[in-house]
Parts: C-alpha cells; sequence; structure tokens
C-alpha cells in the first residue's frame, strides 16, 4: 500500500449542543459518513493510503445539511439517514435495465394492503404483481410501517415512465426509468464506429475565418468538418459551447460554464441567420460596419478577445431581433420554447436580472434570489421582452448547432460533431441560481494531488447533490444530456469519473484537503446510455485521474468509450521512471490522443512547454531541474520504443533541431495509430505545427487560458481559410501519410 496511513488531527469546534468532535475519526462519524457517500480514507495516484480529515469530513457533511460537529448532531445523523426511506412511500425515481427483472419497495403501514402499476410512455398501464419478500417491519416517527415489494417486469420498453402505488388513504408516483444495458451504436440501421475511424480535435474559438468576428464560430467548425470529412475524418471533436456569462469580461474558460444545458451564443454566425437576408441595405451596412470594426482591432498580444467580438456581434444581434419573424418562423420559435419549458425560462432569467444586479447572484435582493418565488415571476413578467431576447439567441444557437451537425453528415462523417461536456458550471452562474437545490452549498469540485498537479485542483464548481438529485429523480441532469446531444454525433464527458464519485473542497480549504463522496453510478450510467442511444450519439468518458480499478470496466460495460492520452500510458506506477506501454497494449474501446487540451501540443510538450510554464507559474512542488530531468527522461524512453518499433530512426532521438522535433511528433503519431484504439483523436494544433497551449491547468488569470489563436510553428496565426485553401504544408502531410494506414475511410 506505499506509506503509512497519515491520519487527521484538525480539531473542529462548534456552538451546537454537546462536546465538539476533536481527533481522529471515530466509528460513529465513519458510519455516518458512509451512510452518505463520503470517503473517510481514500487511495491516492501513487497508491498511497490517506485518512480523511475530522475537519473536511465534518464540512462536507455539512454541505449535505447533516451536522456532525458534535456527538448529537452524528446521533441525530444516524438515525435520519437509517430512515430517510422509511419515510418514503416508493423511492423518489427507479431506475432499472431492460431486460432485467427488479424489486420495488412500498412503505406503508403494517397491515395495510396496496396496489401499483405503471404509466408508460406512450399512456398505457400495467399493473404490478406483488412479490413475496419479507422485510421486517419498522417504527418511523411512531408509526409501525411495513415494506411491499412488486416485482418491475423484464419486459419494459426503453424510456421514462412513471409508478405508482396506492392504499386507502394515499398515493404516490415517481419516474420509472427503463436504460439499455450498453449503448447502440446504430444511427440509421448504420454501425457509427464499426470501422476504426480518426477525427480531428480542435477549440473552434480558436480557428477563424476572414468572415468571423475574430473569434471562431459554428460557420468556422463547419467548415473544418468538410475539410477534415474530405481528408478522411470521421469526426471533428469540438470544445464545450456551453453558456458563459455574458460579461463583461466574458469568462474565457469554455469548461467553467454559467450554464452547461443552455449555450454561448458568441458562436453565433450572424449572416447564417434567416432573419438577416431580410434586412434592408443600410442595415446590412450598419452589420457590415461592426464586424469590420471588430476584425480590424488587432491586440497587441495577439490573444484572442470574447468581449470585443461579442460586443459587436451582440449589436448586429438585437438589430436583428427588431426584425418580426415570419408566421412560420414565429411558430418554430415558439416550440422551442415550449419544448425548452421552465429551464430555458430561468436561464433567460437570471441573465435579464444579471443585467440589473450583476451575475453574483448571491449579492441580490433576497427575494430574487429564489427562482421560483412570486417576486422572480412578477420580475420576469415585467421584462418579458428581455426575456424573449435570451431565449432568441438560444434558439438561433440550436439551429446553427443542427446545421453543424447536419454539415458533418452530409460531408460523409459517419459520426459527425462530438460534443464535450464540461465538469460542473460557474459558483455564481445561472444554473448554480436555478439549480441551487440540487446543487452543493460550501464545497468545490477538484481534484487531488496527482502527478502532473501536484498541488491538486480547485475547479470552483459546485457538485451535484446525490441525495438532492435522486430526489429530482436526475431530471436536471437527463434536461442537460439532451440539449447537449440534441444536434451531436458524440459526447465527450469530462472527467467521467465524476458519474462514481467527485473530489469536494470544503471552501477555504487547500484543493489537497478535499475528499470524495460517492454518486449512483448505475443510475447515472443507466440515463447517459437512454438518452445517447435515443440521440443516435456515442459517448466518450474522460476516465483519467486517481480511480478505483473497476470504474474503467464499468463504463465499457455500459458502451462508453474511454480515453487513452499517449503520455498517459505508462506501465510504472506515477512516482516511477517513465516505462512507455507498447501501443499493441493500449485499451482497444477508447479514443486515443497524442494530446490533450490541458497539455501543450506535442511540439510544445517535446520542447518542456509543460515544465516551464507551470515553473513560472510557480505550481511546482519539486525542483525545476528535477521536472526537467523526469521530462527528459519521459522523451528517452518514448525514443527509445519508437526507435526499437522502427518508427523513428536512431538519429533524430536528440530533438536538437525542428527536423528531429518534427520527425518524434510524426513517429509519436505513428505509435498512436499503432494501437487498437477504436478511435484515434489528432488535435489541430499538432495537424499544423502548433506549439502553444490552450490552458494551463491550476491557473485563471496567471496565463491567457482558452484566449490563444491557432498558431502555425512559426507563430502565425492562421485562419480556417488557409486550411480549406491548402495554405499548410507540414506537418499537415506528414500526419495524413501517418494515418493513410489502418483506415477504413480513406485518407487523401
Amino acid at each position: 500500500m506505499g506509506a503509512s496511513p497519515t491520519r487527521g488531527l484538525v480539531s473542529v469546534s462548534d456552538s451546537h449542543n454537546g462536546a465538539a468532535v476533536t481527533g481522529e475519526l471515530n466509528p460513529e462519524l465513519r458510519a455516518l459518513a458512509d451512510a452518505y457517500g463520503v470517503a473517510t480514507a481514500f487511495i491516492d495516484q501513487a497508491g498511497v493510503w490517506v485518512d480523511v480529515p475530522v475537519a473536511t469530513v465534518i464540512a462536507v457533511l455539512r454541505a449535505l445539511d447533516v451536522d456532525a460537529s458534535t456527538p448529537d448532531g452524528i446521533a441525530r445523523g444516524l438515525h435520519d439517514a437509517a430512515l430517510v426511506d422509511w419515510r418514503r412511500m416508493i423511492p423518489p425515481v427507479f431506475v432499472t435495465i431492460v431486460g432485467q427483472e427488479r424489486r420495488l419497495w412500498v412503505h406503508l403501514p403494517h397491515g395495510q394492503s396496496v396496489s401499483a402499476w405503471l404509466t408508460l410512455e406512450d399512456g398505457s398501464h400495467r399493473s404490478l404483481k406483488q412479490m413475496d419478500h419479507w422485510v421486517d417491519p419498522v417504527e418511523v416517527d411512531g408509526v409501525l410501517t411495513g415494506e411491499a415489494s412488486f416485482l418491475v417486469p423484464s419486459d419494459l420498453p426503453l424510456g421514462w415512465h412513471s409508478v405508482t402505488a396506492s392504499t386507502q388513504q394515499r398515493q404516490a408516483t415517481a419516474p420509472l426509468v427503463v436504460t439499455p444495458m450498453r449503448i447502440s451504436t446504430e444511427r440509421n440501421d448504420t454501425e457509427l464506429i464499426g470501422e476504426r475511424q480518426w477525427g480531428v480535435m480542435a477549440q473552434i474559438y480558436a480557428a477563424q475565418s476572414k468572415d468571423s468576428w475574430a473569434l471562431g464560430d459554428l460557420h468556422d467548425a463547419a467548415a473544418l468538418a468538410r475539410w477534415s470529412a474530405e481528408l478522411g475524418a470521421g469526426f471533428l471533436a469540438i470544445n464545450p459551447v456551453h453558456a458563459a456569462n455574458f460579461g463583461p469580461p466574458m469568462t474565457p474558460s469554455p469548461y467553467l460554464p454559467t450554464s452547461r444545458r443552455f449555450t454561448n451564443p458568441v458562436y453565433l454566425r450572424v449572416e447564417d441567420i434567416p432573419e438577416y437576408r431580410r434586412l434592408n441595405d443600410q442595415e446590412r451596412r450598419t452589420i457590415a460596419t461592426l464586424q469590420a470594426q471588430v476584425m480590424g482591432t488587432e491586440r497587441i498580444d495577439g490573444l484572442l478577445d470574447r468581449d470585443l467580438s461579442w460586443q459587436a456581434k451582440c449589436a448586429a444581434l438585437e438589430l436583428i431581433f427588431t426584425r418580426p419573424l415570419s408566421a412560420a418562423r414565429q411558430a418554430q420559435f415558439d416550440e422551442y420554447r415550449r419544448d425548452e419549458g421552465a429551464g430555458l425560462r430561468d436561464f433567460a432569467t437570471w441573465l435579464t436580472i444579471a443585467e440589473e444586479h450583476g451575475e453574483r447572484w448571491r449579492q441580490w435582493p433576497i427575494e430574487l434570489q429564489d427562482p421560483g418565488s412570486a417576486t422572480v415571476a412578477a420580475y420576469r413578467n415585467q421584462r418579458d421582452e428581455r426575456v424573449r431576447w435570451y431565449c432568441w439567441l438560444q434558439w438561433l444557437m440550436d439551429e446553427q448547432l443542427c446545421r453543424l451537425q447536419s454539415a458533418a453528415a452530409q460531408a460523409g462523417m459517419p459520426i459527425g460533431i462530438v460534443h464535450d461536456l464540461a465538469v460542473g458550471v460557474h459558483p455564481d452562474g445561472a444554473d448554480s441560481w436555478a439549480l441551487q437545490r440540487v446543487l452543493a452549498q460550501g464545497v468545490s469540485v477538484g481534484a487531488p494531488p496527482d502527478m502532473y498537479n501536484q498541488a491538486g485542483q480547485n475547479w470552483s464548481q459546485p457538485p451535484w447533490r446525490p441525495d438532492a438529485l435522486a430526489d429530482a429523480a436526475f431530471l436536471p441532469y437527463r434536461d442537460m444530456l439532451r440539449s447537449v446531444m440534441r444536434h451531436a454525433g458524440g459526447l465527450r464527458i469530462d472527467h467521467a469519473l465524476g458519474l462514481f464519485r467527485m473530489w469536494w473542497i470544503p471552501d477555504g480549504a487547500p484543493a489537497s484537503a478535499g475528499t470524495y463522496v460517492r454518486f449512483d453510478h448505475d443510475a447515472l450510467l443507466g440515463i447517459c446510455c437512454l438518452e445517447a442511444q435515443r440521440a443516435g450519439a456515442i459517448v466518450i468518458g474522460e476516465d483519467l485521474g486517481t480511480l478505483e480499478p473497476w470504474v474503467q470496466q464499468a463504463l465499457a460495460d455500459r458502451g462508453l468509450l474511454g480515453t487513452s492520452i499517449l503520455w498517459f500510458e505508462s506501465d510504472g506506477a506515477p512516482d516511477e521512471p517513465c516505462r512507455p506501454r507498447d501501443p499493441a497494449h493500449w485499451r482497444r474501446d477508447v479514443l486515443a490522443s497524442v494530446a490533450v487540451h490541458d497539455l501543450p501540443p506535442t511540439a510544445g510538450y517535446l520542447r518542456d512547454e509543460h515544465v516551464r510554464l507551470r515553473h513560472e507559474l510557480g505550481l511546482l512542488t519539486r525542483p525545476l531541474e528535477a521536472e526537467l530531468t523526469a521530462a527528459q527522461d519521459e522523451r528517452r524512453a518514448w525514443a527509445r520504443l519508437l526507435v526499437e518499433r522502427g518508427w523513428l530512426s536512431s538519429a533524430a532521438e536528440a530533438l536538437v533541431d525542428d527536423a528531429q522535433l518534427a520527425a518524434m511528433v510524426i513517429a509519436l503519431h505513428r505509435a498512436l495509430v499503432a494501437s487498437p484504439a477504436r478511435l484515434i483523436g489528432i488535435g489541430l494544433p499538432d495537424l499544423v505545427g502548433d506549439r502553444w497551449a490552450q490552458n494551463q491547468p491550476g491557473t485563471d488569470q496567471e496565463y491567457p487560458n482558452w484566449r490563444v489563436p491557432l498558431r502555425d510553428a512559426t507563430g502565425r496565426i492562421l485562419l480556417v481559410d488557409d486550411l480549406v485553401t491548402g495554405q499548410v504544408g507540414e506537418p499537415l502531410q506528414s500526419l495524413l501519410a501517418v494515418l493513410a494506414d489502418g483506415f477504413a475511410r480513406p485518407v487523401h
């Protein structure tokens, strides 16, 4: 197990009744934590057993509305945990798997009779048979309560049904969800990934064109899809297009959105809006002037400026918004608003209130902090036109996202656009306001220390509350998945380990002082499978980091692909010298790539950009020389394997010049293609020789995260137009030659 367990000896005091809990975790506190899925110990990435400090356990339980600061509080918590289901007539949601029989419990006063039935999605009804399954009755709040059991049959169709239980005095109804055992990857009777495929991975905001508004948009993404499809790509994987705050400043990170369900209209192409074509000449000239102004403004630092782009684009969109819709278009807009329902209404309401009171909703007048309050409803009604404006922007995004996936399909891509789902949302954002009852307060999500982030990570995002999410029948989770996958050929789930457990960090504590909280992964995976199958999308889970061994298998069993990053494919322990894993022994059911958005492009990584950046930003926990030595050893270890396989000449091992660097980049991709991975991802920066990192984990403003435009090896900014017109030479042609082997679709 490695080093001896380390015990938390932090003292915690509180003003509640009873003495404060101090010192080591006692059996009662451990039992309480376990009842709520809070880990009191874990095994870190190096295989070392770590006990969680008392203070962390108590703070995390507090975020679950459990007072564990005193012995009395712990006793009450254990009592409530034991009775939480006994106080319910039926579960708040019942998730099962097609083809499997399951037992449904029903609680009622002991000795009473009960009946139960299902209402299927098509409106039909089915009675449930009661099972002979004895459970001893329990006294619940002074009432002797029994448990009846009903058989949920194996022949139910996939879908969101409901179950109802009824006695003479009481009736309860809850969703019953039938999920597939595995995601079917067929769309229109065609297997999406029956053959190995490769695709391009791109940050679309970084890939602008001469006609975009100084920031890559959905029109540019469609051009990228067509271009890469002509080269033989089967998919285009893009960064999350989740909604950011509208600022300024607009949060640049696509992984820290204000909402995961809704989208960022900064990606709209103004000229593709049907109503734009109905403008008169003067109005079009006004919009052309706005575009010219933003395109003619060049930042001294050469970075992307979302605020500048959005300010100009927003003025153009507001002009178009003033023009009435045709009857047919109005009907489509009305239908979209009905379909999105309360979620869209709340999102647009938050944006409207934020215009007047700022984006930190906890600082709003108290009566506006509750999305369901009468005051919020009145506020929304008084500002109906502004709410409509924000709904209209989402409708336009939905249309252009639909056209993006259609463009990819028409270009011949079997999968098409693979969207990205961020881990969570901004703590002050629209989702944190609208979904505050199912998001934990007083904690944020992150990751424990590991070899690449030695101080741990705090992503400043509120996590789902496992208990509250189940009480809400997982509907917020379902609705989010439906929106993201509606126009997708695939979905990549960032930090898919979060479906199993998440690293919760109490507010004010360092990232290392957190603990894991357990989730109902069977339900979350099942619902994901159901929604993906209905959308005709594949799902890729980023299953890297500190994880329990069985997690990757659980994802694979349900048909989710995993993730392989070349630099992480090692047969040694994280704290041992690099021992590259033979590509032949990599997993098959994965999306494999050399680079990833949280590391520099391959050419930059080989030049130690990941070490230099962390050193300059003070993120290293060991001396720079040690990090550089480790990076050099890693390169040499990979070079040895590449030379042994004949993918690299021994003369190119030294990396003393650009030619040797380019040879190493190509050889690493040869290793990638030699793996059995079903999907191969090639970073767009690697295709054009870019070396600059998009993101440095553990930083905010210290590095220009998510603001770096696409460049070639010389630092020249590249446009999508350059790609489409063939104005890119090496390393594109060399990498295409590497891809020419082993793929069913031709590589041109």
